[in-house]
């Protein structure tokens, strides 16, 4: 696990994003972090009721032919505890370190 150098979304759009959903209505999200996790890039959002709740949404980030990153939700639960967990050692440091 690694964060990125160049962090996608954030070269793009700073440091938050706005979201649609398939109702058409928008939720701004804070990009908390994107990670490198076993070869595939993930970003870590929050929306402001998110962060009331201590919660975090995660997506993978596929960037496309035309440079354009693009997001996907992540529905694999091991994936998603896989990231999760990689985002938590990054905040507070990985419990394996002595």
């Amino acid at each position: 696990m690694q964060q990125n150098n160049v962090s996608t979304l954030r070269q793009a759009y700073g440091d938050h994003v706005e979201l649609h959903g398939e109702d058409g209505t928008a939720e701004t999200y804070t990009i908390l972090a994107e990670l490198d996790v076993e070869g595939s890039d993930y970003a870590i959002l929050q929306s402001k009721t998110m962060q009331q709740e201590d919660e975090f949404e995660v997506f993978r980030v596929v960037v496309l032919a035309n440079g354009e990153a693009q997001l996907e939700n992540v529905t694999n639960e091991e994936e998603w505890e896989l990231v999760a967990e990689a985002f938590d050692d990054l905040q507070f440091g990985s419990d394996d370190q002595p």
